[in-house]
């Protein structure tokens, strides 16, 4: 039996994106809304994620728009004095209630499990019902940047049957210790598994680290909920633009100012997608002394492994190899948010996913004619390269700027806690904060064209 669900958006996809748009939609209007998505419950790829992972950023600056995700400063251990960030457990819990408020508007379907096939119907994958869905109803794409997580995607490598690989999922599972671990990847889930290693008493010189490419990082105690620390990162960002005649050298300098770290500081780094990392975990992971760069793992076998530019590199017989190697962030071709098929979610303001899904939720909430929604909100990206870390820098300021300038949005915005950028009500004034607001307002403009010119240089 089909069953018609009377709505006026179908939204493909309850991961965080999907959940911040609906989330502000809702709230802002009265519109009614069916969430689908392929999993068993909302908050995306966190629901397979491996077990110790947490947000490499301050829990405040994830999540929905109505309700904060953390908000507490932690006492202890060597992340005292920063914003606590959420563990597995935690998001998916915190999704879970972020479901229950919805339903309990009265105006959100939330079908987990399901499948949208033809553009307006939806099955599910459990039970086999089927929903229809209003021709007129407009569709959201919320998975365009769904994450690629190992415990979803095969290594991007070969395994001979002799030799062992497990996704880093399957790393705390282990019925025995091997004499070498072999961490492959270069981006935040291979220095988690690290970091997850050394902090269970493996020696640094049982993992041999293959890292691909050098990442640069920003340093975590920057981004926090404090906008006299937070805005000192773009200012210094753009200050330190304008003085540089190349991206590495804009890199270089970003490092001597503490804003951005990089493991091995005798390579420049070429990957910018910048997450954040403790320099406690900095120091962990530059114990690690077996660093192969050959380029990417091609094919392992028992006590050696064949990489790309053909070298064979000998490892213990008996290692497990870590495969880390999935594209946790996408970057396919920007296109505009409100097309004529779809609402397709993307980064508006460099970087704060959640922050864009809710954004791009109020607009379509409070605005009527598609061109000006894609006026106020131009898609941005994820950075990979240096090249394209500046683009998402410039168009992510551009649209912060457009966004800043319409009254309804700002004051929303500035009550939104995933805003990184906001000042908060009642946020005591200070010679501080005064200082980096004027640094912010002079550096920007030349700051952006400075960017836009190490661009066209690489």
């Amino acid at each position: 039996m089909t069953r018609t669900l009377d709505v006026d958006y179908l939204v493909v996809g309850a991961g965080a994106m999907g959940m911040g748009f609906v989330d502000a939609l809702v709230d802002h209007s009265d519109a009614r809304v069916a969430i689908v998505d392929r999993r068993h419950g909302a908050g995306g790829h966190w629901l397979e994620d491996y077990p110790f992972v947490r947000l490499h950023q301050a829990s405040t600056f994830y999540g929905v728009a109505s309700a904060v995700l953390g908000g507490r400063v932690q006492e202890h251990g060597p992340e005292a004095g920063l914003h606590v960030r959420a563990s597995q457990p935690e998001i998916v819990d915190y999704y879970a209630h972020a479901v229950e408020r919805l339903r309990g508007t009265g105006r959100v379907e939330v079908l987990t499990g399901c499948e949208v096939v033809g553009g307006h119907t939806v099955v599910s994958r459990i039970s086999g019902q089927t929903w229809e869905v209003p021709a007129s109803c407009r569709v959201v794409n919320a998975h365009y940047l769904s994450p690629s997580i190992p415990a979803e995607t095969s290594a991007p490598f070969s395994v001979a049957d002799d030799a062992r690989a497990v996704a880093v999922n399957d790393v705390v599972r282990l019925d025995e210790a091997p004499s070498q671990y072999v961490v492959v990847g270069s981006g935040k889930t291979a220095t988690d598994a690290c970091v997850w290693l050394l902090g269970q008493g493996v020696d640094p010189d049982a993992i041999c680290w293959v890292r691909p490419r050098e990442p640069w990082m920003l340093d975590r105690a920057l981004i926090q909920p404090d906008p006299a620390v937070f805005l000192g990162v773009p200012a210094t960002t753009f200050e330190d633009a304008a003085a540089s005649s190349t991206l590495d050298e804009l890199f270089l300098r970003l490092e001597d100012a503490g804003v951005m770290l990089r493991i091995d500081r005798s390579i420049t780094p070429t990957m910018a997608k910048a997450p954040t990392l403790g320099r406690w975990e900095l120091d962990l992971l530059r114990s690690i002394g077996d660093v192969v760069r050959h380029g990417h793992l091609r094919h392992v076998e028992r006590g050696r492994l064949e990489m790309a530019d053909g070298t064979t590199v000998r490892v213990a017989d008996d290692a497990v190899v870590v495969h880390c190697a999935a594209d946790g962030l996408k970057n396919p071709p920007l296109v505009p948010v409100w097309g004529p098929e779809e609402i397709t979610l993307q980064p508006v303001r460099a970087g704060f996913p959640c922050f864009a899904a809710a954004v791009t939720g109020y607009v379509e909430a409070t605005r009527s004619d598609d061109a000006e929604k894609n006026r106020l909100c131009p898609p941005s990206r994820f950075g990979d390269s240096l090249v394209q870390w500046a683009d998402m820098n410039v168009r992510g300021t551009r649209a912060s700027m457009t966004l800043a300038a319409e009254p309804d949005i700002a004051a929303w915005a500035n009550t939104v806690a995933i805003n990184p950028a906001r000042i908060p009500p009642g946020y005591a004034a200070s010679e501080e904060l005064d200082r980096v607001r004027e640094r912010l307002a002079a550096s920007t403009a030349p700051g952006l064209e400075a960017l836009t010119r190490l661009m066209a240089t690489g």
